[in-house]
């Protein structure tokens, strides 16, 4: 059997991602198999598909319909040839945002800049829900500093979601207009694919055990009191205030890496 090394990296590419694969949730006895025989595993960013296993130069596929049709594959494995992911900035005009109803201008008037998804990002552990949480390296790091620095004063906390591609965003917005909201309500609580502080895999929306996530009511915690005194020594400072010039919501869970 291949062993492979608990690979600590995602690696970024437009269309696919390559996560290690000893971090993958399989469904089914058959790619659990070829996972724990593997190092890498292809990702489709856009629904989370898994395409392929990947053990040296050799390639599994768990998708054969996708793999031999998906463009984005041969682009994931050149990075992982390369040891080296890539940069992903989404245009602001791309036809994603235009089929959203957002206009091209939106970042000039919120005062919002484009947001690149990373090259490569650093697993940081698990989230509330058991999935890994990617951050980029420094931002990792101050995480797991703050985590314990919080647990020594006898305050839990947990992480509600870090790193978010362009793609997932997408998938948010899509799901809020399916019920029903409008693109104007949408936009009072998530920015746009490409405007997300989560894309850049500096932002952390943090949470509590016991608590909701991403509610107000967060901030009546003693988790958002201990952040309000401590968090700027490492680092982190909460992104969208009361009244904050940007029109978002007010989100005392969502704090980002480095301090502005």
């Amino acid at each position: 059997m291949y062993m492979h090394p608990r690979g600590q990296r995602l690696l970024n590419t437009p269309l696919v991602e390559a996560i290690p694969a000893w971090l993958a949730r399989a469904h089914g006895n058959a790619t659990a198999r070829r996972l724990a025989q593997s190092e890498w595993l292809l990702r489709r960013k856009s629904d989370g598909r898994f395409l392929a296993a990947v053990a040296g130069a050799t390639v599994r596929s768990l998708d054969a319909a996708t793999l031999r049709t998906d463009t984005g594959i041969g682009a994931a494995l050149d990075a992982i040839a390369r040891d080296a992911g890539v940069v992903v900035m989404l245009d602001a005009n791309a036809p994603s945002l235009a089929a959203l109803g957002i206009p091209a201008d939106y970042g000039a008037r919120h005062g919002l800049q484009p947001i690149a998804e990373p090259a490569e990002l650093e697993y940081a552990g698990r989230d509330r829900y058991r999935r890994p949480l990617w951050l980029l390296a420094p931002a990792s790091r101050a995480w797991s500093r703050l985590r314990a620095a919080a647990l020594a004063d006898s305050v839990a906390l947990d992480a509600i979601s870090g790193y978010r591609g362009h793609a997932y965003q997408f998938g948010i917005f899509q799901r809020k207009l399916a019920r029903g909201q409008t693109i104007a309500q949408i936009l009072t609580v998530n920015t746009p694919p490409g405007y997300s502080e989560h894309h850049s895999g500096l932002a952390i929306d943090i949470g509590t055990p016991g608590e909701p996530p991403a509610e107000e009511s967060f901030e009546s915690t003693p988790a958002f009191a201990w952040l309000t005194q401590h968090a700027a020594r490492f680092g982190f400072t909460m992104s969208y205030p009361r009244d904050n010039p940007h029109g978002i919501v007010y989100e005392p869970w969502h704090w980002a890496f480095p301090a502005r």
